[in-house]
């Protein structure tokens, strides 16, 4: 399972939001995983940003659509639009911010208030780096994450720690989900339009960046 990067060229396109407070590192996450950069000088996200990147997973090119907004209150207004269509997500706190980890109920309500039952989400605690300043324990996210049954992983976009693992595995997930209701309804995942946007349950998907040009039933 490697980096893939022809633009144009994918089998399943997948909606990922990040989400969390502001501060904890969603935009690096985002530009370390779908640029290799890391910017000591980013400053707070105003609105919506997206990136994408395509990886490989099986023989499939699954490409992400990957967003990331504001963590402030502020911008609270976009939710719905934001999350509308989202099939994956990195639900993002700070290792040595506490508050951030409290907060993450919340966030992950809103998420699935917003979403399909089936979304892959994905605790992420960011900046493992600063290990002297920790104040969130990595059992206390690991007892979040199993109630929750979120998938857990703790990051470092300044030294690329499990960046590149927390995003493949969601995507991973995604197709395996994807795969599985394709299969139960008796569909072949393969014989999909290429280019299609898979949607695991919303009817209303407006993620699409790329459609098929097929009218296929």
């Amino acid at each position: 399972m490697g980096a893939y990067r022809a633009d144009d060229d994918y089998d399943y396109l997948f909606k990922v939001v990040l989400i969390g407070d502001s501060g904890v590192g969603k935009s690096n996450l985002l530009s370390r995983f779908t640029k290799n950069e890391f910017s000591l000088e980013s400053k707070s996200t105003i609105g919506v940003e997206f990136a994408t990147r395509s990886i490989k997973v099986d023989d499939k090119v699954v490409k992400a659509q990957i967003w990331d907004t504001a963590g402030q209150e502020r911008y609270r207004a976009i939710t719905s639009a934001y999350y509308r269509g989202a099939v994956g997500a990195l639900l993002v706190y700070d290792v040595t911010r506490h508050v951030t980890f409290e907060n993450v109920a919340r966030w992950l309500k809103e998420l699935r208030d917003h979403t399909d039952a089936h979304i892959v989400v994905m605790l992420v605690g960011n900046k493992a780096d600063l290990r002297h300043l920790r104040a969130v324990s990595t059992e206390d996210a690991t007892s979040f994450a199993e109630g929750e049954n979120t998938f857990f992983m703790e990051t470092s976009a300044l030294e690329s720690l499990n960046v590149e693992s927390a995003f493949t595995e969601v995507l991973t997930q995604i197709y395996r989900v994807v795969s599985k209701k394709a299969l139960e309804i008796g569909d072949d995942p393969a014989a999909l339009p290429k280019g299609q946007t898979i949607d695991v349950g919303s009817r209303d998907d407006v993620s699409a960046v790329k459609k098929s040009g097929c009218c296929s039933a």
